[in-house]
């Protein structure tokens, strides 16, 4: 189960920074960040993505993305046995501008990954930051779950080549961790629903 721990290495940084996410957006902090991306434009008579997708969102999870691959990158030049589990430091050595740039590509990419998903959402009439009622129910709870991991994945294959069932393992992976996290974010009343 080496693989596994493998997976869990290398998004480490995207999942904490995802979490921070999470909290960053509850903060009274950069009102003028917290307008959502769409500007309350429409298409068809419906919200491009709505008011949950929102400036703050994306720039927290960007920055956040950086701050943590970076911190990660400390934490696995501090204990040796970490660093070769990171795929992220099969070809290239762990270093500053490095991990800004990882960083900066995994906290974008976790974001805008998100946004097709919102998009559909809103052309099937589900309100934001609902559960889907019925219809493409399971399949947008499954979107949900994957679409930053999809995003975040597709970062890693850039540096560590990867086979297409390997990359698909890793998005279940990936969605399977996400529940479970949105199970514990919305225990702490971070998430409003708990999908």
């Amino acid at each position: 189960m080496t693989w596994l721990a493998e997976m869990y290495a290398t998004l480490a940084p995207g999942i904490f920074a995802g979490v921070l996410n999470m909290v960053w957006c509850t903060l009274p902090v950069a009102a003028p960040l917290s307008r959502p991306i769409d500007g309350g434009r429409t298409w068809r008579g419906r919200r491009l993505l709505g008011d949950n997708k929102t400036w703050k969102g994306l720039a927290g999870m960007v920055v956040l993305g950086m701050v943590c691959t970076v911190v990660w990158g400390w934490v696995c030049d501090a204990l040796p046995r970490l660093e070769p589990l990171t795929y992220f430091y099969r070809s290239h050595d762990n270093t500053l501008a490095y991990n800004v740039v990882v960083g900066l590509a995994i906290g974008a990419a976790y974001a805008l990954f998100e946004l097709p998903n919102s998009f559909l959402k809103r052309r099937r009439g589900v309100a934001p930051g609902r559960g889907p009622g019925s219809g493409w129910g399971a399949g947008f709870v499954v979107l949900d779950q994957i679409d930053s991991v999809v995003g975040m994945v597709l970062v890693v294959a850039c540096v560590y080549p990867m086979s297409l069932g390997f990359f698909g393992l890793y998005v279940l992976v990936g969605g399977v961790t996400h529940v479970a996290l949105n199970l514990a974010l919305f225990a702490a009343r971070l998430r409003r629903n708990p999908l």
